[in-house]
């Protein structure tokens, strides 16, 4: 296989490997923009995976895991809500159960349900996973030189939730920076007594955030067990959750870096795929390194070596209404 094919390859796989990270980031974007700091991003993905693979199975229907698994975690968002939002609880407590709830919950209910071992059933019927989309003219211009593999393998051929994905930057950086809303969520995550000072309830804005964090934290599980995968398995974000905070933190709360930091993730863990265990010639890379490479990574940056990196200024902490 010559170099641009295998590049290629390389570069779709980041596509699919960057787009749970994607989610979850921008997730989290509208959360600290706001004020909340979310280190439970993690376990709203997996409770989603799991809700949105055991209702596809169930139901065999795509979309109604992708409805169930937004539910649960615009549910388990509230929850995070309720606990730092309206008891001006300690965020990061807040977060860190909600990642244990849903690592014991999922693997209990699936063995309850199923009797898989904490599984869900195999997404075999038709219907019950999103499945690739072929674009237009994507067969008619695969044998073009260059040009045609981009086309029909790098751009097209990926399942709508990846799409989605993409559309969603733009239209967050919209609402972000074009919306009264995202004026207003901007500002009660810098200011959240100037807000309220002008007649704004800074506790619905931040629910108003943490329930879009829910939604998209729903795509993101759905996309791994319903999309990229054909149903749930113990503990399957592996991680992703904290990788999509190190991408936020590096792209300081900005939602179009945040997805070329999401990308330059997937980028490494593609190659850490395509390149296990390579011979270089005076040894072998153990396929242990490869697959830590994220996770080097993320330590790096988290470690501070992205320049300074400066948060919402009243994130994490809660507001009390002054008297």
């Amino acid at each position: 296989m010559g170099i641009f094919e295998t590049l290629i390859l390389i570069l779709d796989s980041t596509v699919r490997l960057a787009i749970p990270l994607m989610f979850a980031a921008l997730a989290g974007l509208y959360s600290e923009r706001s004020g909340i700091f979310d280190i439970g991003l993690e376990g709203k993905m997996l409770a989603a995976a799991f809700a949105g693979a055991a209702a596809a199975a169930v139901y065999g229907n795509a979309w109604i895991g992708l409805f169930f698994a937004i539910i649960v975690s615009t549910f388990l968002a509230l929850v995070h809500g309720f606990a730092s939002i309206t008891h001006r609880g300690n965020q990061i407590v807040s977060g860190v159960a909600i990642n244990f709830i849903a690592a014991g919950t999922t693997i209990i209910l699936g063995q309850a349900w199923f009797r898989q071992g904490g599984r869900t059933p195999a997404l075999m019927a038709e219907g019950s996973r999103f499945t690739a989309i072929e674009l237009p003219f994507a067969e008619a211009v695969r044998d073009v030189p260059v040009l045609g593999p981009i086309y029909s393998e790098l751009i097209s051929g990926h399942s709508i939730l990846v799409y989605l994905a993409f559309a969603a930057v733009p239209f967050t950086w919209w609402v972000l920076f074009r919306t009264r809303f995202g004026l207003r969520l901007r500002a009660v995550g810098e200011n959240p007594g100037a807000v309220d000072t002008a007649g704004i309830s800074v506790t619905w804005l931040r629910y108003r955030a943490v329930m879009c964090t829910g939604v998209l934290c729903g795509f993101a599980g759905a996309y791994l067990a319903v999309a990229q995968n054909a149903g749930f398995v113990k503990d399957m974000t592996a991680g992703k959750g904290f990788i999509a905070l190190a991408a936020l933190i590096f792209a300081k709360w900005k939602p179009v870096p945040v997805m070329f930091a999401c990308l330059l993730f997937g980028f490494l863990d593609a190659v850490a795929i395509r390149f296990a265990g390579i011979d270089i010639g005076l040894f072998e890379v153990p396929p242990q390194f490869m697959q830590s490479l994220p996770y080097i990574l993320t330590v790096v940056l988290l470690a501070g070596f992205i320049g300074k990196a400066v948060p919402p200024k009243a994130g994490g902490q809660p507001y009390v209404k002054e008297r």
